[in-house]
């Protein structure tokens, strides 16, 4: 997992509130079809969160098929761990 990545949390703003990965953005998953244009302007590669890996799963295919680098990198809390222990 690169230090250099956007992470985008997916979770609810509530969900993002009780905590998050330092320095990500909060999309929630249903804001991230109308947010295509803003994504693609950030730093690539994209790492998606959520709570369990589901919902970033699903905004990873969905941005992949907008010709995006990203990956799914599940819970929020993973994604947290290996970005401080990298």
């Amino acid at each position: 997992m690169s230090k250099n990545a956007t992470v985008i949390d997916v979770r609810t703003p509530g969900e993002f509130m009780g905590g998050h990965v330092q320095g990500s953005i909060n999309i929630p998953l249903q804001d991230i079809t109308s947010k295509v244009q803003e994504i693609k302007k950030m730093a690539q590669p994209i790492i998606l969160c959520c709570a369990s890996g589901n919902r970033s799963g699903q905004a990873a295919g969905f941005l992949k098929a907008q010709g995006i680098d990203c990956s799914n990198g599940g819970s929020w809390l993973e994604v947290n761990m290996e970005m401080v222990n990298s």
